[in-house]
Formats: structure tokens, C-alpha cells, sequence
């Protein structure tokens, strides 16, 4: 059987594109290993599709958390045996571009955003520096390379002159079902949820726009705003919604496993996802809470971003902001919320929108991809 071993800088658990491509591939008849970090607060996971490897790390922050996983991934790739790699965002590709090299096997390149045009790199000259000549150092010696969607690719396009593949990230399908009551969530029945969610809540995401259109002064009653998930600006949120005085108006949860997840997302009114155009990668984000929302039938609020506009309207589920002012931002939720007959519309579209917006219809592009690699 062909052993695939797939790279990442996280603890695999709620990476939703990875373990969907490792199932996917195991269907196919790979053996999959997918290879991460064991966090303080990692949980055990052991899916049935995969095994994991979680490297322990002395250092988890910035250089040093790079250098000391890429030195123990190159070694861990060096001493196992594969038959292809899969390098999973730019922090993985130098230990696998090696490893295969030095091993003769084939390597796949899975990039999930244009990562020197994220504002942690951008914003940081060296580390801009040290990124950009890393990529244009290994990306045009890449043969087989995936990206998650067309905006992207064509940016990549453009400046390598490399064809690449593009998988969106999309969820595998849901029937819709009964839900989990609130209550046994420890969520109150009777408040309008709203709920921005990811791994991924960092810097420039619209989140303390969508924390500052909670005030009561600004009209929005009767509702309770998650933000579930990680990220660099968690507990500069914590404080604000402190500072404030919104403790009983937004609320925070910890990341947690896609099924866990959808149980509450399914109870939820309104779905944010509020990228500000600050960056290129940003800008072209496509990100997994938008077609978690669609599978949930949870309308969206979101801003009028070139891929999230493009399907918003294409398949009209929700509606998009002007600016992210928190006034304009908490009339936009207030719209929503009262406007039951348009609300109903959207979520009846976001329902039919999520039948063909769904993994096993991406699912086919990804056998396209890898079914060289099987010999």
C-alpha cells in the first residue's frame, strides 16, 4: 500500500482541510500518516482514516517554534518510510522538499493561502524577507501543487508561471438533522445567536468591529454573539468584551472538533466571517466558516471580499457589509434579524447552496490530483 505522509504546523485536530484530503486519500487506498505538534492543550485523536504523529516542541512561538519543528520534521521524514509527501502550507515545505529529494519520492505541495501576503509576514520586514526568498527558492521546483481557490492560483500563476490545482475547502455533506437542544449546549434558548468561528482568528478578521456592534446602544436586542475557536487577538477580545461590559452579550469557546462545532453553529442566527482588505491574502480569502455556515443553513454577514461576494450573491444566503464600522455592522446584523421573510429566504438558499458547494463534489478534482501517485 502507498504511504502518504502529510505536514503540518498544528495540532491536526481541527484542521478540517487536512483531514478531509487524509480521508479522502485513504479512500483512494493510501496508508496516511499526517505528522503535527502536540500542543499543552492538545486532545487525544485517533481517526479511522489516519494515523497521527504529534511532535513535541520545547519552543512554540515565532523562530524558534519554526526552526525547532521543520529540524524535527526533516529528521522524523528522513527515518520513516513513505512513498509521497504532501507539504501543507509554505512552515512545512523545506523539510519535506528535502526529505523527498534526498529520497527520490514525489512531493505535493498544498498551499491554503498566499502565505507571504498574510499580515503576521507582511507586517514584519525580516520575517517578510526570510519567507519570500524561501518560497522563491522551493516553489518553482514544485511539479504537483494545490491551492484552495482561483484568485489564489492565479496569483501564484502570475508570478511562477506554475499551473497549480485548486480545491476549495469545502465541508463534506450534512442532512440537515435535529439538533443538540441549547440548553444541553449551555446556550439560552431564547437569544438570537451569532457566531464567528475558526482557527484562525487573528489580526485584521473583523472581530472587534463585530464585539463593538454589540453595545446596546447600537441596537441589536435580544441576541448573544459567539466567537469560537483560536487565535493571536483572543485575549486582546477578552479584554475588550471586559472593558466593555459585554460579558452578557458575547460570549467565547475554545476551539473544537468539526462535529462539535456544527452543533453550534447550527443554532445560530447570523454567521460572520468579516476578512478586512488589508492584505492580498486577505483579500482573496476563502475561508472554511463560510461553507460551514452554508451547511448549516446560517445566513451570512460578511465583507464584500471578491470569492466571499462571489458566492454570497451567486446563491444569495446573506448579505454583505459597506464598511466595518461597528454602527454599520450591528445595523446590518439588526436588518437581519428582523427581516424574518428574507432571513427564511437565505437560509432555504444556504440549504440548496451547500448541496453542490460540498467536498465529495471537490472530492473528484482531489482523485484527479493523486491517482498518479498510485502505483
Amino acid at each position: 500500500m502507498n504511504k502518504v505522509i502529510l505536514s503540518v504546523t498544528n495540532d491536526v485536530l481541527t484542521d478540517q482541510r487536512v483531514n478531509k484530503m487524509a480521508r479522502s486519500l485513504n479512500d483512494m487506498g493510501f496508508d496516511v500518516r499526517i505528522t503535527g505538534v502536540m500542543r499543552k492543550d492538545s486532545k487525544p485523536f485517533t481517526p479511522a482514516y489516519a494515523t497521527v504523529k504529534r511532535i513535541r516542541l520545547l519552543f512554540h512561538k515565532k523562530f524558534f517554534f519554526y526552526a525547532e519543528y521543520n529540524l524535527k520534521l526533516f529528521f522524523f521524514l528522513l527515518f520513516n518510510r513513505f512513498d509521497l509527501l504532501v507539504a501543507n502550507d509554505l512552515d512545512t515545505l523545506l523539510p519535506n522538499h528535502l526529505a523527498a529529494l534526498l529520497k527520490g519520492k514525489p512531493l505535493v505541495y498544498d498551499t491554503h493561502e498566499y502565505f507571504t501576503g498574510t499580515p503576521e509576514v507582511v507586517s514584519r520586514p525580516r520575517v517578510y524577507r526570510f519567507w519570500k526568498w524561501l518560497e522563491r527558492s522551493l516553489f518553482p521546483r514544485q511539479k504537483t501543487i494545490i491551492t484552495v481557490n482561483r484568485s489564489i492560483a492565479s496569483l501564484y500563476e502570475k508570478e511562477y508561471g506554475k499551473q497549480l490545482h485548486v480545491v476549495r475547502n469545502l465541508p463534506r455533506y450534512k442532512v440537515p438533522r435535529g439538533l443538540i437542544p441549547a440548553d444541553e449546549l449551555s446556550l439560552p434558548p431564547h437569544k438570537d445567536i451569532i457566531i464567528m468561528q475558526g482557527t484562525g482568528i487573528n489580526a485584521d478578521r473583523g472581530a472587534e468591529e463585530l464585539i463593538m456592534s454589540m453595545r446596546p446602544a447600537y441596537g441589536i436586542k435580544n441576541a448573544l454573539l459567539l466567537v469560537i475557536g483560536s487565535g493571536d487577538v483572543i485575549p486582546g477580545l477578552k479584554n475588550m468584551v471586559k472593558a466593555e461590559h459585554l460579558q452578557d452579550r458575547v460570549w467565547f469557546f475554545d476551539r473544537m472538533p468539526p462535529q462539535e462545532l456544527y452543533e453550534y453553529t447550527s443554532h445560530a442566527k447570523i454567521g460572520a466571517t468579516l476578512d478586512k482588505d488589508t492584505s492580498i491574502n486577505h483579500r482573496y480569502s476563502l475561508p472554511n466558516k463560510l461553507f460551514d455556515y452554508l451547511m448549516s443553513g446560517v445566513p451570512q454577514l460578511s465583507s464584500n471580499l471578491p470569492e466571499l461576494a462571489a458566492i454570497i450573491k451567486k446563491y444569495q444566503t446573506g448579505m454583505l457589509i459597506n464598511s466595518h464600522d461597528p454602527r454599520h455592522i450591528a445595523h446590518c446584523i439588526v436588518q437581519m434579524l428582523n427581516d424574518q421573510e428574507q432571513w427564511k429566504v437565505w437560509h432555504h438558499n444556504s440549504l440548496e447552496a451547500a448541496k453542490e458547494l460540498c467536498w465529495e463534489n471537490e472530492e473528484q478534482t482531489v482523485r484527479e490530483i493523486y491517482q498518479p501517485f498510485i502505483t
